[in-house]
């Protein structure tokens, strides 16, 4: 009986969270796997590369049911918002047929600098989870291993989203249905996230990083740099409770991280990210390369969270069992 009920009330719970939260597309009808929030209010839906549509706290497999169905009707609802996910821009190179060309070569800014400007999500959500392909791994020191460990088998329930805190970097650029724009302009770059409603400055005015702060930031503070056709970011001054990616790999305020980019033609950016920090690894390290695609024609809408009500449940869920545990104590 105690088990039936359990289950009961994590399938009542899992039903309010697709009506209230689910973002797919028509043609992921079949099955797709997605990662919902409990407190976003539901948008219109851009979908994902490969037919996933994803949504943050914790990644469940839906299939085809009459509770999808309902989920997917209410979900794709029109609204006046879906104007904005389709709106032709000028400056757009095109195809005879009207396309965005994006195989055309990659803009310029008035010194001949590469323009990064545009709006762009990740094409492969893989580095969302994991900055390291399979078979590699973080050298990790035992403090650092130890907590990666912990946010692993507790299937990530204390990341930073859960509490409606913002996304590290570079997670805050891998989350695959929440796209960033970047508005690059004279002294200073400035990267928008769709998610939260967040913002990042990486100035280029000739600034030095500092070499330490008292007010710590979730992005920390970043200055960026020219060298041939690849920008190169250098950030420090992170808040310790912001993740490296959804897996939880760790950092703490010793973290100085260095990112490239190179927009590879209109269409196409690559990201190089390099992670420094003694106090939770033994060498420097480098993740995979993150690869975004310009998403043309369209612009960021508002996302807020906000109704966060089923944080309880979906701890309960993740954790099985009837009572949620309290996030565990310290700087996680």
């Amino acid at each position: 009986m105690q088990t039936a009920k359990l289950f009961t009330s994590q399938l009542a719970s899992l039903y309010r969270i697709l009506l209230n939260a689910t973002r797919v597309r028509p043609e992921t009808a079949d099955a797709f796997q997605c990662e919902l929030v409990a407190f976003a209010p539901p948008r219109p839906s851009r979908g994902a590369p490969g037919g996933n549509g994803y949504m943050r706290i914790f990644r469940i497999a839906v299939w085809r049911s009459g509770m999808f169905a309902v989920a997917l009707i209410y979900a794709t609802g029109g609204t006046v918002a879906a104007q904005w996910l389709s709106l032709p821009l000028a400056g757009t190179p095109r195809t005879p047929d009207g396309k965005p060309n994006l195989s055309a070569p990659a803009p310029r800014t008035v010194d001949g600098k590469p323009d990064l400007s545009g709006i762009w999500r990740v094409d492969n959500p893989r580095p969302n989870e994991d900055l390291l392909s399979d078979g590699n791994s973080a050298p990790m020191l035992p403090s650092a291993a130890a907590l990666y460990k912990h946010r692993v088998g507790t299937l990530g329930y204390e990341r930073p989203g859960t509490f409606c805190m913002p996304h590290g970097v570079p997670d805050a650029v891998t989350v695959p249905s929440l796209p960033f724009k970047i508005l690059q302009m004279p002294g200073v770059t400035v990267v928008l996230y769709e998610e939260f409603h967040m913002y990042r400055q990486i100035h280029t005015d000739g600034r030095q990083l500092p070499v330490e702060t008292d007010d710590p930031a979730w992005y920390g503070y970043s200055v960026g740099r020219w060298d041939g056709d690849t920008f190169v970011v250098e950030t420090a001054g992170f808040k310790e409770g912001s993740w490296l990616d959804n897996h939880g790999h760790p950092h703490t305020d010793a973290l100085r991280m260095t990112e490239r980019f190179r927009r590879i033609n209109f269409g196409r950016m690559e990201l190089a990210v390099t992670i420094d920090d003694p106090k939770a690894y033994s060498r420097p390290w480098t993740a995979d390369t993150m690869r975004f695609e310009l998403q043309p024609d369209t612009e960021l809408l508002e996302h807020l969270c906000e109704n966060n009500r089923d944080l309880g449940s979906l701890q309960q869920y993740w954790q099985g069992r009837d009572q949620a545990t309290p996030p565990t104590t310290g700087k996680q």
